[in-house]
C-alpha cells in the first residue's frame, strides 16, 4: 500500500541517499553525447528529489534518488559515465 510506505520512510534515509548520489556525480564524467543524456536525467531526477524533499513529500523524493541511482549504474555499465 503507497500510503504505508509514505509514512515509514525517514527523511534521514532520503538524505543520506542525496548525499551519497552528489558525492557519486563529483567523480562521473560521461565519456560521450549519450553520457551528456544519462547525466542530465540524472541531475533531473536529483533535483526532483531536492523538490520533493522540499515539499515533505518523503515517499517521491525517495522513489526519486532511487532512479538516480539506476540512471547511474546503468550509464556506468554501458560505457557512457565514468566511475
Amino acid at each position: 500500500n503507497e500510503f504505508y510506505m509514505r509514512d515509514r520512510i525517514p527523511i534521514e534515509e532520503v538524505q543520506k541517499w542525496l548525499d551519497k548520489i552528489k558525492e557519486e556525480l563529483e567523480n562521473c564524467s560521461p565519456v560521450d553525447k549519450k553520457g551528456e543524456e544519462f547525466l542530465d536525467n540524472i541531475n533531473a531526477y536529483v533535483n526532483d528529489s531536492e523538490h520533493f524533499l522540499s515539499k515533505a513529500d518523503l515517499f517521491l523524493s525517495w522513489e526519486a534518488v532511487i532512479w538516480a541511482f539506476a540512471f547511474l549504474s546503468i550509464g556506468r555499465d554501458l560505457g557512457f559515465l565514468t566511475e
